[in-house]
């Protein structure tokens, strides 16, 4: 489910937006961690979550790129693969599951802009932000391989920028945003991770960024966790704290930042209050 504050934040958002969903306790890993260990133990892990959506007839939301990009690649595999769904589906069976290919998982970003809807969203929105300035950050796997993910444009993305305008804040260019945040590299070469992490933060710092907007909460814990390491251990003058973009957006919701679980931010983001301006 991804950090607490992640997963409060996107239910208080979507239950304001008067979205039911639920919570199967089917579910398992995405298989991520796996993937570079055993790729069809990872894939299985994937599809054995479409097949249970299915079994429920439900669709499917996720809040993490990396298990977007996981069900998207197993639903790419499913699809194209005729000998790997027919071995698949006979593990599954014996769980009584059973993948027909009729699932499309979405990324929660994809479910606000594409589905609700930018305008629909505008008008539910009670006080916007004036004068901030945030660096989006897209992250490596919502956006790559693109001719399997389908959620934007590889290399010129614009619906997270379109997000972010419509709270009324200023998505700054920088020419790091689509670099990795160094989150797969944590606790293999931590020193390349934070050089990783810490070329991204002054890169969008000398962009005029007040803070990173993102939506991973992989890519959330690099900037938030990781980015304390490099402030302690490197003494780093550089300080740019994360806002997820659900706590962004439910703020001018104008949802409680209790409900929105601001305080378990790895860095303080209480400076953004002053941004914010009743409609």
């Amino acid at each position: 489910m991804g950090p607490g504050q992640y997963t409060g934040s996107t239910q208080a958002v979507l239950s304001d937006l008067g979205i039911g969903f639920l919570s199967l306790k089917e579910f398992g890993c995405c298989g991520y961690p796996l993937r570079n260990f055993h790729f069809k133990a990872y894939l299985l892990a994937s599809v054995r979550n479409l097949a249970v959506a299915e079994k429920n007839s439900l669709s499917l939301i996720t809040m993490c790129n990396c298990c977007f990009g996981s069900l998207k690649l197993a639903e790419h595999f499913m699809k194209k693969d005729e000998r790997l769904r027919k071995e698949f589906n006979t593990t599954l069976a014996k769980e009584g599951l059973h993948y027909e290919g009729g699932m499309e998982p979405k990324h929660v970003l994809q479910v606000l802009h594409d589905d609700i809807g930018i305008e629909r969203l505008r008008a539910n929105i009670r006080q916007t932000f004036r004068g901030l300035k945030l660096a989006v950050h897209y992250g490596c796997h919502i956006l790559r391989p693109s001719e399997i993910v389908h959620f934007d444009h590889p290399f010129t993305p614009t619906k997270f920028d379109r997000l972010v305008s419509l709270t009324g804040a200023d998505s700054v260019p920088w020419s790091s945003k689509l670099d990795c945040c160094g989150s797969p590299l944590t606790g293999i070469n931590d020193d390349l991770s934070m050089d990783l992490t810490e070329k991204k933060l002054r890169n969008a710092k000398g962009a005029g960024a007040d803070y990173l907007c993102v939506s991973c909460p992989y890519c959330f814990t690099q900037f938030g966790r990781v980015q304390n390491m490099i402030l302690s251990q490197r003494g780093s003058d550089v300080s740019l704290p994360p806002i997820l973009y659900s706590q962004l957006l439910g703020l001018c919701l104008g949802l409680k930042p209790q409900d929105l679980r601001l305080e378990m931010n790895a860095l303080p983001v209480n400076g953004i209050f002053r941004f914010l301006s009743e409609n």
